[in-house]
């Protein structure tokens, strides 16, 4: 079969034919994790075929049985592989969701955002569970919305560009988000800030990335950043901070630390002595963290700008010995100055737990003189005292600018982050945020826009009210058939005489002399529940008694139990015998163009049975749009049932009752203002007056 070798740590296979030739040749780079307690469902699926075209190719087997080999030695530990391929985690065009909704931190990033030039925001949306809309935050001087999304998986449906999740999510809640978001194909990082987030927890959110091949930064971390690309929450501080050390523009040095109060401190220290960093990750000082030191420096050791890479521990754990390995079997070939915090501890006469959950020497080995020791015969720069840390960065840094490694980065001065309205008050400087948000129409620019159609488009495609409608009501431009209804139902409901409520209102208020606007809203005012304000709860009530399976027999009565009259049957003129014209005309124009009458045929069913009880129990025109416009919005499939929903609740069928009724209304006070007529007293013997 030829010859084949392999270890632990790295495995190149070779195999060769009779004569000598090789045909494929790979490298796998394996990193072990120590993850606790055993379970198989932490084994992780690893390359099912890498390069045979069969599965019983010599590789494949080769493969299937080291997959074999792992699990018989297993017994208390899980065993998972973390590929590190091309290093980058971050560019400048990546884009985030915010977990939880924190103000401060989403600006903060939008800021960096704008100080580093970046043309689009890094945060695509916001996950606030239980609310849903737009969020608004500042892009520089531009005021911007950011959607809000009440679930992880409709933010990434929306946002398929975003593909790292920050998790601001309390300790509580924070593994079953983060593990949500995990098993989203978009999503390839999470950082997850909560402290405290069991133990337990995060193992299987450590075993799923790791099966899966995606990165988890944290718990407990501050984030990290990408100078002059993108930065995660809080990271780095004060946009002040971020200038001082430099951070809207890529240095040359790779920083990793468990510490995010001390990143702050390093970012500063590294700016002082070099040209600043390329990338900086805080882990997190938690006992289990999901990406460790070594995983972060030999990912920076495959990104050709990172030139040298700063390390800062601390005592406790065993993670700096993955790196020390790593620097040992020569994985690390660029420069590392590195330093283990927690040296004081051996000044205690008993163990001492430090701020972080992981900070506890457990022997000899975990103490931060072991691990400094080790480091440095591995290979790092490791300096006598943190006071020397700096020097041997700024050592490190020159020795590589006289090598002609490192060309040092050429500064430039960042745009000034507009101050906020506190503090511009004080200083002169003001930007004041708006108080309307629209999203229907847009008058910036040349011409106008209704739903981001322009409107010579609108024109020259020969649109008609009921496509306006559509764009304006609903965002969207709806099929002709359904525009033509609209239009129907306009045509229909534009009048039904001076006799019923709003038109005589209208002509009352038009005849005491009052302008267009006050008539019109006179008339306007009637309309309701018992005058034409019945489209939506007809819709409402035809919609739940469908979609429940309810016999018409069933819905009728239940409403009968309830007091309710049934929204959409009855009529004070019409009846079996002379049902309304209007209705009848409807139906007919949906049987012949609408995919689906579903809701309307239901309501012909219950009118069935009402006219069993009375004779002018029949369909009106408020049930007939109702039903109908049901069976607009399912049947078009251009609306999800969330949105059907919504139409109904806010009231937009009855909205096209008063678009309708609002063109009569306006004809009787131009008729009246046009006859001339007086002002109108109601006739005595009209009046019943009694005691």
């Amino acid at each position: 079969m030829g010859r084949k070798s392999y270890n632990k740590d790295e495995t190149r296979v070779n195999f060769s034919n009779g004569n000598g030739d090789v045909k494929k040749q790979r490298k796998l780079v394996v990193v072990i994790y120590q993850l606790g307690v055993w379970s198989t469902t932490h084994i992780p699926i690893i390359f099912y075929l890498l390069l045979s075209k069969t599965r019983q190719s010599p590789l494949h087997l080769l493969f299937q049985k080291r997959m074999r080999d792992f699990r018989k030695r297993a017994h208390s530990r899980s065993i998972c592989f973390f590929i590190m391929t091309t290093g980058q985690l971050f560019s400048r065009t990546t884009q985030a969701l915010f977990y939880n909704y924190k103000q401060l931190p989403i600006q903060r990033m939008l800021d960096f955002d704008f100080l580093c030039g970046r043309e689009t925001p890094s945060v695509a949306g916001i996950i606030n569970p239980g609310s849903e809309g737009f969020q608004k935050l500042f892009f520089g001087q531009e005021e911007i919305a950011i959607p809000v999304h009440a679930a992880i998986e409709a933010a990434c449906a929306a946002h398929p560009t975003a593909d790292v999740f920050i998790n601001f999510a309390s300790f509580r809640s924070a593994a079953a988000s983060s593990m949500a978001a995990l098993k989203q194909p978009t999503i390839r990082v999470v950082a997850i800030i909560a402290e405290g987030v069991p133990e337990s927890d995060t193992k299987q959110l450590i075993a799923y990335a790791r099966a899966n091949n995606k990165v988890v930064i944290g718990p407990a971390t501050v984030g990290g950043i990408q100078a002059g690309a993108i930065k995660i929450g809080d990271t780095a501080g004060t946009i002040e901070n971020i200038i001082q050390c430099k951070l809207y523009r890529p240095g040359s040095v790779g920083f990793v630390s468990k510490s995010g109060g001390m990143s702050n401190e390093l970012y500063n220290t590294i700016a002082r002595v070099t040209d600043g960093i390329y990338e900086g990750i805080a882990i997190g000082g938690d006992v289990f963290p999901g990406s460790t030191l070594s995983d972060h420096i030999l990912r920076f050791n495959n990104i050709p700008q990172v030139k040298m890479m700063v390390v800062l521990g601390e005592l406790g754990g065993r993670d700096e010995y993955s790196l020390v390995e790593a620097l040992k079997q020569g994985k690390v070939t660029k420069p590392v100055v590195a330093w283990v915090s927690g040296t004081c501890a051996q000044l205690f006469k008993s163990e001492v737990q430090f701020g972080h959950a992981g900070a506890k020497s457990g022997g000899e080995m975990e103490s931060a003189q072991a691990k400094n020791q080790a480091l440095r015969e591995a290979g790092a720069v490791v300096p006598t005292s943190y006071e020397a840390f700096e020097d041997a960065i700024k050592e490190t840094f020159d020795k590589l600018v006289e090598e002609g490694k490192i060309t040092p980065v050429k500064e430039f001065t960042p745009p000034p982050i507009p101050e906020d309205l506190n503090t511009a008050i004080r200083s002169g400087k003001v930007r004041a945020p708006t108080h309307i948000i629209s999203t229907i129409s847009d008058d910036r620019g040349e011409e106008p826009c209704y739903a981001g159609v322009p409107m010579s488009s609108i024109i020259e495609k020969g649109f008609g009210v009921g496509d306006v409608i559509s764009l304006l009501w609903f965002k969207r431009s709806l099929p002709r058939y359904c525009t033509q209804f609209i239009e129907i139902c306009i045509m229909l409901c534009a009048d039904h005489g001076p006799c019923v409520s709003g038109a005589h209102n209208a002509i009352v208020t038009a005849r005491a002399g009052k302008d267009l606007v006050s008539c019109l809203v006179s008339g306007l005012l009637t309309i309701g529940p018992r005058f034409g304000g019945a489209i939506d709860d007809a819709a409402r009530y035809f919609k739940d008694a469908y979609d429940r399976g309810l016999t018409p027999y069933e819905f009728v009565e239940s409403m009968k139990k309830k007091g309710i009259r049934v929204p959409g049957i009855g009529h004070r003129i019409k009846n079996r015998d002379n049902k309304d014209k209007r209705v009848e005309l409807l139906q007919k124009f949906a049987r012949t163009h609408f995919p689906s009458v579903k809701y309307m045929e239901y309501a012909v069913e219950v009118e069935n049975y009402t006219l069993t009880k009375a004779n002018n129990l029949v369909l009106n025109v408020d049930g007939a749009i109702g039903s109908l416009f049901l069976d607009l919005l399912a049947g078009s499939g251009m609306f999800t049932k969330q949105e059907v929903d919504e139409i109904v609740e806010i009231g937009y069928l009855n909205g096209l009752f008063v678009l309708a009724r609002s063109i009569g209304l306006i004809g009787h006070t131009f008729d009246q203002k046009r006859l001339k007529q007086p002002l109108y007293r109601h006739p005595w013997e009209d009046v019943l007056y009694t005691k």
